[in-house]
């Protein structure tokens, strides 16, 4: 069962100045109870895994799918912590005895110690429970060591709680010495971390303000500090911080922006209010609960939140697979992206609705956010996609699906102020353009360097107004095909899927609606930089 110990424990890669001592007290509680623990934090993300010397009594067995995949990616899914959640283990102040529930992937029972300090749940202790298991003095025993790792990981908190604060007040600092400041006392936080090469990233709109329902900087390989901030007038971001080990390698960057995305499509914040909250009237000492009891019912095996194969019961569905078998719903295993969607220019008959995609019409398109019910969002139009342009100008397109940008690396702090001021734009771009995907670098995202920058009022040029008009969309959409295309005629009708007269018929008409003369280089350029800015 734990055949390579050691390449396992190095597996969960904690990246805490406290990593020795977990380990050392997680080993403390499997030498007390005589089994292998583990210790995950209150997002069910693994920090540390206790060896087990006695090889000859280990049992392949025990190491089900979730055990796995908790170990194997230091996380579990929102299914299954949904579904132990269901336990009462966010309330409990003893230990709680969960059952085997081989439907669920979970085919040896459990034994849970919440890991409280000064009455909120920091995280969880694990055990497989055996027959007959821990007796009450072990557990109680046992209990005393997670009393010592809560006191940790509640330093921890706060020091992440800190960073939080010093990166957020270097972000949203004034230029000049409030700055300067600002810049001091994060480097003073991070200490020989602030010299390294890092990467910021904005992901946005992220779905809750609360500074305790932004995950954990554990949570996030690479990941130095991260806080939220506002973003437009009643929404919120996330900035990110990422350690980078080369400027031509964005992937640890790339892959944080993809799993953070992940997670705000979901919904799912942090810890819950239970979890956060003291310990209440939780279940009683070595508290069980039958498997058809009124609790969550089982995820598929391995099933995840959309990141793997499907899970949790009902009507859950996975951004990439199928649905599982549980008899009842988990929080946070809804619809997720990708579901009954094509990238850009994929359609959904009749009732599809658009979402960063293009407008939907007879045929209304669907994009990264899945489909929705009711008509689709741009009127009664023939509305598609133009394979570069992503959305079609003027169509009211709906773009309230999260998405990610990347800034330029850079080498220490002094210029984390810009650096947020590329990541920033090439979010906003992500959510105008389609083709830019949901993770976007500064680099490659074009002329949006220089709209993102401009002021709003200056940006949304009266010329295009009339055309922008919702009786306009065609107009407005043949219109930047046809710039795209470079002015190449014969390029844009057959994008368009028209007659190279219809589109010289369209042409002159905007001309006249705009008073541009579309020959005119400058014109053209206007008129090109009006529509796109329109998106943002």
């Amino acid at each position: 069962m734990y055949e390579g110990v050691r390449e396992v424990r190095d597996n969960a890669r904690v990246t805490s100045e406290h990593r020795g001592d977990y380990e050392e007290l997680v080993d403390e509680i499997s030498e007390l109870l005589g089994a292998p623990a583990t210790l995950e934090n209150r997002d069910f993300e693994l920090i540390a895994f206790g060896a087990y010397d006695s090889e000859g009594d280990l049992d392949p067995s025990a190491l089900d799918p979730v055990r796995t995949r908790s170990i194997l990616t230091r996380r579990s899914t929102a299914a299954v912590r949904a579904w132990f959640e269901g336990f009462g283990i966010t309330r409990a102040t003893d230990p709680v005895r969960i059952p085997p529930t081989p439907e669920a992937g979970v085919y040896r029972g459990r034994i849970c110690l919440p890991v409280r300090h000064r009455g909120v749940v920091h995280g969880y202790v694990w055990l497989l429970d055996d027959d007959p298991g821990p007796s009450e003095g072990q557990l109680t025993a046992a209990m005393g060591v997670t009393a010592r790792i809560g006191a940790l990981l509640a330093d921890e908190a706060q020091h992440g709680a800190d960073l939080s604060r010093e990166l957020r007040a270097v972000l949203t600092a004034e230029r000049g010495w409030q700055s300067d400041m600002a810049v001091a006392e994060l480097r003073t936080a991070l200490g020989p971390r602030a010299d390294g090469l890092h990467a910021l990233v904005c992901v946005a709109p992220w779905p809750s303000a609360d500074p305790d329902d932004a995950p954990s900087v554990r949570a996030v390989p690479g990941a130095t500090a991260l806080c939220t901030l506002p973003w437009g007038a009643t929404a919120q971001c996330l900035a990110l911080l990422i350690r980078l080990r080369s400027p031509d390698v964005l992937t640890p960057a790339t892959t944080a922006a993809g799993r953070l995305l992940e997670r705000a499509r979901g919904g799912s914040g942090a810890g819950s209010a239970a979890a956060r909250g003291a310990g209440g009237s939780g279940p009683p000492s070595i508290a069980s609960r039958g498997a058809g009891g009124s609790g969550p019912g089982g995820n598929a095996s391995g099933g995840t939140d959309g990141s793997s194969t499907g899970t949790a019961g009902g009507t859950g569905t996975g951004s990439g697979a199928g649905t599982g078998s549980g008899a009842g719903t988990a929080s946070g295993a809804g619809t997720a992206s990708g579901k009954g969607t094509s990238g850009r220019a994929g359609t959904a008959s009749g009732t599809g609705a658009a979402s960063k995609a293009g407008t939907a019409g007879a045929t209304g398109t669907a994009s990264r956010a899945g489909t929705a019910s009711g008509t689709g969002a741009g009127g009664s139009g023939a509305g598609t996609t133009h394979p570069r342009s992503g959305p079609v100008a003027g169509t009211g397109t709906d773009r309230s699906g999260p998405a990610a940008g990347v800034a330029t690396p850079r080498s220490g702090l002094a210029d984390l102020a810009t650096a947020w001021a590329e990541a920033s734009a090439a979010a906003r771009a992500a959510l105008a353009e389609a083709r830019f995907g949901p993770v976007a670098q500064w680099a490659s995202i074009g002329p949006f360097r220089l709209l993102t920058a401009l002021p709003p009022e200056v940006a949304h040029d009266p010329v295009a107004r009339t055309l922008l008009a919702p009786v306009h969309h065609e107009l407005a959409r043949t219109a930047e095909v046809f710039l795209d295309c470079a002015g190449q005629a014969a390029r844009a009708a057959a994008e368009l899927g028209i007659h190279r007269q219809t589109l010289y018929y369209r042409l002159s008409r905007i001309e006249k609606l705009t008073g541009l003369d579309l020959d005119d280089g400058e014109d053209r350029l206007l008129l090109h930089m009006a529509l796109k800015a329109h998106r943002l």
